[in-house]
């Protein structure tokens, strides 16, 4: 018995007029969110990077050729307050990992774009981060990886109304 069913259990035997199914869903994913997210942090320290700089750097990666863009246009991206994309850039940019230019569409704004040496570090680290997040999911059987991603999509969906 897991520490989720564990806690069911207790409430259903405690207070068997309400349905804790929800509950039950909820802290299995809460769960599962810290579980995965542990391994993947160790995946990120090996390449010298937290969850923070591992998200700007493969937003402008994914972002395709020239690998930059407006600091809106981050912010939208990663959806993190401007104080903190302030913080994140400046701190990427004293690693050499990205850099600010002016825009040459717009001279009164700038753009962010990765250096040589941040589309190579992301290049691996995203690599390793794609092994690591497939090693998470190995139990699961391909089927039943489209069915929980259907599922958690559809939760999405209904949780974002």
């Amino acid at each position: 018995m897991n520490h989720v069913d564990f806690v069911t259990q207790q409430w259903e035997r405690e207070r068997p007029d309400l349905d804790v199914t929800a509950m039950g869903i909820i802290g299995r994913v809460a769960r599962l969110y810290l579980a995965y997210q542990r391994e993947m942090h160790k995946t990120f320290a090996k390449f010298g990077l937290n969850a923070a700089k591992f998200d700007v750097l493969a937003t402008l990666r994914r972002s395709g050729a020239p690998y930059a863009l407006s600091p809106g246009d981050l912010l939208k991206a990663t959806m993190v307050a401007s104080g903190t994309m302030t913080n994140r850039l400046d701190r990427l940019e004293a690693d050499g990992l990205v850099k600010r230019e002016v825009n040459p569409q717009d001279s009164r704004s700038f753009l962010v774009g990765l250096t040589e040496q941040g589309f190579a570090l992301i290049d691996r680290a995203v690599t390793a981060h794609v092994q690591t997040q497939a090693q998470l999911v190995e139990g699961l059987s391909s089927g039943d990886m489209a069915m929980l991603n259907s599922l958690l999509s559809k939760a999405q969906t209904a949780a974002d109304n």
